[in-house]
């Protein structure tokens, strides 16, 4: 599209104001004024009346562009020429942004806002202009009159922030010239064309490393007239530039060289968040959505609001802790509360989100924290945030996670003599899964070596620099125990390779170690593989494998750069555990998950190995757990004496759990624990045991109804159908779907009736497709019972 009709204006001028989204409006008030005057020397002399007109003061015109930037001029000036004839001076009255051409080239054609869309309060809103950093882009310069090339100048002004500065390169004014520094602001003009010489055809180049977020763009006209005085005409435009972090530029801190992990970390709008247990592991899909239409402002928005310092925009590292700060809420008004109190009142149950679309536009309209998430919804929310302004980035989750809350790199647990576990000692904690992010970028600041993958956190658990986030911390300073570079990384450390060490009163009153677990933590930490819906298995990334000198020397440094006491500095290569009057064998046996609504048996298998009778002390038991391995409520506990004969072999023990003792005891991604605990009368032998394992749900079955599933078109409707079976012995109530994805529809709630046992939960949708290419259907079902179903399905939509 030419000068005539500016896609970023209407026919008869400007574009109407857009939507304030998180208190950020998108036309920012602090774009500056046209002027227009004649420059003489030691002053401006206004060629407007007297009477003090807006934007002027005392009649007299501010300078247009302000104080020169922090880069020089470039270009080759010209020499002084005769002036034969007067130079009529032009202005700029437009400016093409030709978004189409650089929305492709700049790969943001992806997001909604760059074609023409309805905001968050249903107002039309024009096309915007979303480029990347550290790469040209080719506008349209539009002028009231024939451009000269001789004898009319143009000067770029690029202003950022509410207070633009050049020492903080956060104002850059530049003339239009041939000649740049590469890596810097600058321009050229590529032609002038039209019938009457009035469009001007400019490259623009962006640094690597340039504020990311919302400039403003200022064009001035020179001309220098017979009498030797200078006339400025300044234009600014009332729509914002939005300049991006850039994973496709060499020099940019997040360029990410392989061409589909770019199209995975930064493209890809939904994924896979994996939760369950290491026995069971099970994904819940996400919409990451970071192209809907209002998100992107809302990110910026983000940034603007968190105290990060304006000349620290351009910066990945600082950008991405502070994103791990601020989407959650305790000290900083942020995107999410945290809540794994199982009591929703008042807010959203963390289940039910199926994306991170939904919480952005509840947080950017009412300005307050969105109730309520737990780790996966944090992650979610972190990598649409990171995507969205181009970082790469993905979800991780951690099997047997250690949340060390005294920063020795270890899990205490405290037992008294009679092997019970003593609760207010035990401040750390095994949680059967937990979610972060990994985020992609070179650290310069860093020894050689640990650019790539970093991790952050925005689940609020333990304060860093007396704030709640954590990271970005490098995954080979993980692996390798480095724990005293950049940030957290003890905190991190011990999530994946922390040892769990349990103390045990003795008789005396003395403390011993009574065993070291050194293979439970970080059983397996995964996230979705690349350009596939299946699960990579990403530990290799974070530690070396269980066991081996490597690994034990990791553990080793970490523990030397702590400043706490740990259980491990009293004997590092093994436990303390003392083996003399251990006759007695168990095998407790193990299962990987249970339906939820079926009965369970726990079972405990002994063998005396001595040739002397033994007594033996029996509690088996079953809790409903947390998956922050927090204890929710016993359910069921029995207790044997049981008295085994010199060499007697594999004699049973078990109890059976029905679905009426744990049932009105489940919440939302709660699990079993089956718990044992043995103590030999004779010898004082203390075996003590627990087996978590998950309560699986249906899986959602998909029909499509009166069409092709693989015969979808853009704009026109289709119809969707979807369900499951009940698979409690009671009635599901107050039951709801959720159906979202990008491109398709907007988060949509649908409510259906109560659902007896064995009968269907279902549900027919119609969709009508906004855009081409593979589309990810997410679908979430919510009631008040414990029944935790979630689904995914793939199209492809022709144009």
């Amino acid at each position: 599209m030419g000068c005539g009709t500016s896609k970023g204006d209407t026919e008869n001028g400007p574009q109407p104001e857009r939507a304030n989204i998180g208190g950020v409006n998108a036309n920012n008030a602090n774009a500056r004024s046209t002027n227009r005057g004649t420059y003489r020397v030691g002053r401006w002399a206004a060629d407007t009346p007297a009477s003090n007109p807006a934007g002027t003061t005392n009649g007299t015109p501010a300078r247009p562009a302000g104080p020169v930037a922090s880069k020089p001029e470039t270009g080759t000036e010209r020499a002084p020429v005769e002036i034969e004839k007067e130079v009529t001076a032009v202005k700029c009255k437009d400016i093409d942004f030709k978004i189409d051409q650089n929305s492709k080239e700049h790969h943001t054609d992806q997001y909604e806002a760059t074609k023409t869309w309805l905001g968050v309060n249903a107002e039309p809103q024009k096309p915007w202009f979303i480029v990347r950093r550290g790469q040209d882009f080719v506008i349209d310069l539009c002028m009231d009159g024939k451009f000269d090339k001789d004898n009319h100048d143009v000067k770029l002004t690029f202003e950022f922030g509410a207070n633009p500065k050049p020492g903080e390169e956060t104002l850059v004014s530049f003339k239009v010239s041939a000649k740049d520094k590469p890596k810097a602001w600058g321009a050229e003009i590529l032609s002038v064309t039209g019938n009457d010489q009035s469009t001007v055809s400019v490259s623009v180049a962006t640094p690597p490393n340039c504020k990311v977020g919302k400039w403003t763009l200022n064009v001035d006209t020179i001309v220098k007239k017979k009498d030797g005085t200078v006339e400025v005409l300044r234009y600014a435009h009332p729509n914002k530039v939005y300049i991006l972090f850039n994973p496709w530029c060499e020099d940019d801190q997040v360029y990410m060289p392989e061409k589909d992990h770019r199209e995975e970390y930064v493209l890809a709008e939904t994924g896979r968040i994996y939760t369950g247990s290491k026995k069971k592991i099970r994904f819940r899909p996400w919409n990451f959505g970071q192209f809907e239409d209002f998100v992107l402002d809302c990110c910026l928005s983000l940034l603007d609001n968190c105290g990060l310092a304006p000349s620290a925009r351009g910066n990945p590292v600082q950008i991405v802790r502070k994103i791990s700060a601020i989407v959650n809420a305790p000290d900083d008004n942020g995107v999410l509360v945290g809540n794994w109190s199982g009591n929703y009142e008042g807010g959203t149950r963390p289940t039910k989100w199926a994306g991170s679309v939904a919480i952005l536009l509840e947080y950017c309209k009412t300005k307050k924290p969105v109730q309520f998430g737990q780790c996966w919804v944090f992650s979610g929310v972190v990598t649409t945030v990171c995507r969205c302004l181009g970082i790469p980035c993905r979800s991780v989750t951690n099997f047997s996670s250690a949340h060390d809350t005294d920063g020795n790199i270890t899990l205490s647990a405290y037992m008294d003599a009679e092997g019970e576990y003593i609760d207010s000692w035990c401040s750390d904690s095994l949680w059967n899964f937990h979610v972060w992010n990994d985020v992609w970028m070179c650290r310069p600041k860093l020894p050689p070596g640990h650019d790539g993958w970093q991790a952050i956190d925005a689940t609020p658990q333990e304060l860093s620099d007396g704030v709640f986030c954590a990271g970005p911390c490098s995954l080979n300073a993980i692996k390798a125990g480095q724990v005293y570079l950049p940030y957290d990384g003890p905190f991190i450390f011990a999530e994946v390779n922390g040892d769990k060490v349990i103390y045990q009163q003795q008789v005396d009153t003395s403390w011993a170690v009574q065993k070291i677990y050194k293979e439970l933590v970080g059983y397996k930490v995964c996230t979705k593989k690349v350009l596939s819906p299946d699960m990579e298995d990403i530990t290799p990334l974070y530690k070396f494998s269980e066991g081996t000198d490597e690994e034990r020397a990791a553990l080793k440094v970490a523990v030397s750069h702590t400043n706490v006491y740990s259980g491990l500095n009293i004997d590092y290569h093994g436990h303390l555990e003392n083996n003399e009057n251990q006759d007695i064998t168990f095998l407790m046996y193990e299962r990987d998950s249970i339906v939820v609504g079926e009965d369970f048996d726990i079972d405990l298998i002994v063998s005396n190995q001595s040739s002397e009778q033994r007594t033996l002390n029996v509690s088996l038991g079953a809790t409903v757990v947390y998956y922050t391995g927090v204890y929710k409520k016993n359910v069921a506990t029995d207790n044997f004496h049981i008295v085994l004969a010199p060499g007697e072999k594999e004699k049973k023990v078990s109890i059976t759990v029905s679905p009426a003792d744990y049932l009105d005891h489940l919440a939302d991604q709660t699990q079993m624990k089956a718990r044992c605990k043995v103590r030999v009368e004779e010898t004082n032998q203390i075996f003590v045991e627990e087996d978590d394992f998950d309560l699986t749900v249906p899986d959602l079955e998909f029909e499509y109804v009166g069409g092709d599933k693989n015969d979808l078109h853009v704009g026109q409707p289709f119809q969707l159908k979807f369900g499951f079976t009940n698979p409690l012995p009671k009635p599901l109530t107050q039951c709801m779907f959720i159906v979202e994805g990008p491109g398709l529809q907007k988060a949509m709630e649908y409510k259906i009736r109560d659902v007896p046992p064995g009968e269907k939960a279902e549900q027919t949708v119609t969709l009508t497709p906004k855009t081409p290419g593979e589309k990810n259907i997410i679908i979430s079902f919510d009631c008040q019972e414990p029944c935790d179903v979630n689904g995914i399905d793939s199209v492809y939509i022709e144009e």
